[in-house]
């Protein structure tokens, strides 16, 4: 047995490149911190000179204007930071449904472009070329046009069951809100976990023993089916909040304004043509010979790229991926140009009326640096969760 050899002592003096290394670094963190600090200084002086105000006080003060579209109740007598708020569940709102949206139909194009039939091909790469080549400004403002200028009248609306589509938008009916509903949501979170159980039992099964189960309709089928005992035991509630045409508007029921559907559509269809490039460069980054030993095992087309090259990709895929979903992500800023009433909106007419540029400024680009940052960290876990474990 032989003895273990006694820890190193740090070498403390300017010969050792590691202790350099220490003090340029604490050098380079100073200097930044002092080129901050003038910056802040010099801002606040100039803005005291020009008799400017600065602070966040105002975020306490009676905004003063309405905001059209907010998912909970908002009137001018509320303060700044309601509105603020107001914004930022509208920036989020279109940041996440576009982010799934943009997923789903990414992956179906990004597979569609190794499709045997030609004509699918043909599509997938006419929409792919088409739309990541016509910048995304020029697209919001394309979509919008289309649906105020081409849809009729609220009077005039398109009827589809209990649907309306006009210039006002999208009316739907609503369900009113009772204990079934509650219950149908406890279960829908109950069956998501479930789900998610049986999908990792499942895998581990596939790994011991090579016989597929089920990955995408059981867990589906769990997650209704736990959705729909959860709504049978709050009661089975059906009453419905169904829009009705007034005089002027449809009224009643639910409704997705034509600044918000411009929003959504340009921004999904336009990240889902660079998602489709990214999702097609990570299977073709699977060799050929697991496509076809996944054959010689009898696997059908669909599993084979479910089970094996789908899994395989997704090591090449993500981190682009996560480079998509950031942009869209700030790419949402460009709805100002449609009225769509998001954070960068809020903040526009925040900072007309108070004239504090710096802190609105500021509050917008906390908002974006937050989202985006979480946006990484959640990607990041799952990209490490995708990584190839060595042994």
């Amino acid at each position: 047995m032989t003895p273990s050899s006694p820890p190193k002592k740090k070498n403390w003096s300017w010969r050792s490149q590691a202790f350099r290394g220490l003090i340029y670094q604490f050098l380079a963190i100073g200097v930044i911190a002092l080129v901050l600090w003038f910056l802040a200084r010099n801002t606040v002086y100039n803005m005291q000179v020009r008799g400017i105000q600065s602070g966040f006080d105002f975020l306490l003060q009676p905004a003063g204007f309405d905001i059209g579209e907010s998912l909970y109740l908002f009137d001018s007598a509320h303060a700044y930071w309601r509105a603020f708020l107001v914004g930022l569940t509208n920036t989020l709102r279109v940041a996440v449904l576009g982010i799934i949206l943009t997923t789903l139909i990414g992956t179906l194009l990004g597979i569609g472009r190794f499709s045997r039939n030609a004509l699918v091909r043909g599509l997938c790469m006419a929409y792919v070329e088409f739309f990541r080549n016509v910048p995304i400004l020029l697209q919001l403002l394309m979509w919008y046009l289309l649906l105020t200028e081409l849809l009729p009248s609220a009077t005039d609306a398109w009827t589809l069951g209990p649907f309306f589509l006009s210039k006002g938008g999208l009316n739907f009916p609503i369900p009113v809100w009772a204990a079934g509903q509650a219950w149908a949501l406890a279960g829908l979170i109950a069956g998501v976990c479930v789900a998610w159980f049986y999908r990792q039992w499942a895998i581990r099964r596939f790994e011991e023993t090579g016989v597929p189960k089920s990955m995408f309709w059981l867990p589906l089928a769990i997650v209704l089916a736990m959705s729909l005992l959860g709504w049978l035991l709050g009661g089975a509630p059906t009453a419905l909040n169904h829009p009705v045409k007034g005089e002027f508007a449809i009224e009643q029921g639910g409704a997705l304004t034509p600044e918000f559907l411009a929003v959504l559509l340009g921004l999904t269809i336009y990240t889902a043509a660079f998602v489709a490039e990214v999702v097609r460069a990570g299977i073709q980054s699977v060799a050929a010979g697991q496509a076809e030993a996944a054959a010689a095992l009898g696997l059908s087309a669909g599993q084979t790229m479910q089970l094996v090259v789908l899994p395989q990709a997704l090591r090449v895929i993500i981190p682009p991926m996560t480079n998509q979903f950031l942009n869209l992500t700030k790419n949402s800023s460009l709805a100002v140009a449609i009225g769509y009433p998001d954070v960068v909106s809020i903040a526009n007419t925040a900072l007309n009326q108070t004239g504090r540029a710096v802190e609105c400024i500021a509050i917008v680009m906390l908002v974006y640096l937050s989202t985006s940052l979480a946006t990484s960290l959640l990607m990041n876990w799952y990209n490490a969760r995708a990584a190839i474990k060595e042994r």
